[in-house]
């Protein structure tokens, strides 16, 4: 399978990683504007670089070499310009989150990637953590009976800088809301299996990157926010972030809660733990597990093994004919919610979906 990489940044070096303990895939073109960026590709790929082609943007790519699929790993802002030369070429794409930073862009994303000839899948790396995609699978299989409610709390270090600091602004990410949280709302629709009615989201940005100057300006990106979220099933979700806690013994946790069992997974840790109700399951056995994850995919990546298992999906759909598990239609509601979440720490309020979804900008 010949791939083109297109944006060859911090996100694509773990693509080339991840790619290359994948036999049937070959890495055959970088696109980058940046000269440096395509020389750190080069590097990461060693002795695969041989042969592989250079390119400055995506028409100069798609008139010199044959492809069978791309990955966008380009800046956020970046993405709905990216992908206008790709759509009807009938390649496969799997664009990293966010699909786009505006709701304009995502939506007219969307709608292009209904229509386009081959699969279209958005970059949701965390429903493939393997602990999580375990998580997941035991609420679909009912182990907490029916959810009733989903807390995911990511305690981390501050964002990474990145190549000409473009993460640092809400104006290029789509702010932290969603370049970092749509993971997280993507990953609440998803187990929930609902669609969210309304956001509120109290966050600020109080400790990182305060001393941060780019040309004269302050960084604005939110470092630190609690979200819920009301679903369409009765179901609330929470997301509590915090950017300013390196150290902590899980970075992610996920808890879900339903009227028969709580469900809980940490990460790195992958302890699953799984604690029925004492008045309703007899007798109360708290039960623990731990899901492994593949070695060298740890070593691949920063995403707890995420990214192999996702390019692996992403290549069996391919193969398969099967549809994208994250289609372009859930990359446009993850920016949606991202957007509410922003709005709603802006302006100290609650949004109502319908609102963002309905409205421009």
């Amino acid at each position: 399978m010949r791939v083109g990489l297109i944006g060859t940044g911090l996100m694509a070096q773990e693509h080339i990683r991840n790619l290359a303990l994948i036999p049937r895939a070959q890495v055959v073109a970088l696109v980058d504007p940046v000269p440096a960026s395509l020389d750190w590709a080069k590097t990461t790929l060693g002795k695969r670089a041989e042969g592989v082609g250079c390119f400055t943007d995506v028409p100069s790519m798609l008139a010199a070499i044959k492809l069978d699929a791309v990955i966008i790993a380009s800046p956020n802002h970046t993405h709905h310009a990216v992908l206008q030369p790709l759509f009807g070429t009938g390649l496969h794409i799997l664009c990293e989150k966010p699909l786009a930073t505006t709701i304009n862009d995502a939506r007219d994303l969307a709608a292009r990637a209904a229509a386009h000839g081959g699969i279209f899948w958005v970059g949701m790396e965390y429903r493939y953590m393997p602990p999580v995609t375990r998580f997941i699978a035991d609420i679909k299989a009912g182990r907490t009976g029916v959810l009733k409610r989903l807390a995911i709390h990511e305690h981390r270090f501050p964002f990474l800088p990145k190549v000409g600091d473009w993460n640092r602004f809400n104006r290029n990410s789509g702010g932290t809301m969603v370049e970092k949280c749509c993971h997280f709302f993507d990953l609440m629709r998803c187990i929930t299996g609902a669609e969210p009615l309304r956001v509120f989201c109290s966050g600020a940005a109080d400790v990182n990157h305060r001393d941060e100057r780019y040309g004269g300006e302050t960084p604005d990106i939110i470092d630190n926010s609690f979200t819920i979220v009301d679903f369409d099933n009765g179901t609330r979700a929470m997301l509590d972030l915090c950017m300013f806690a390196e150290g902590a013994e899980e970075q992610e946790r996920l808890v879900a809660i339903g009227d028969t069992a709580k469900l809980e997974v940490g990460i790195p840790s992958g302890m699953l733990v799984h604690s029925p109700r004492v008045n309703v399951v007899q007798p109360k056995q708290v039960t623990q597990e731990h899901v492994a994850v593949d070695e060298a995919a740890l070593v691949a990546g920063h995403h707890h093994g995420a990214t192999f298992y996702q390019l692996q999906a992403f290549m069996a759909a391919i193969e398969t004919g099967a549809a994208p598990a994250v289609s372009a239609a859930d990359g446009l509601m993850a920016v949606a919610m991202g957007i509410a979440a922003e709005r709603s720490a802006a302006e100290k309020r609650m949004v109502e979906m319908a609102e963002v979804l309905g409205g421009v900008g």
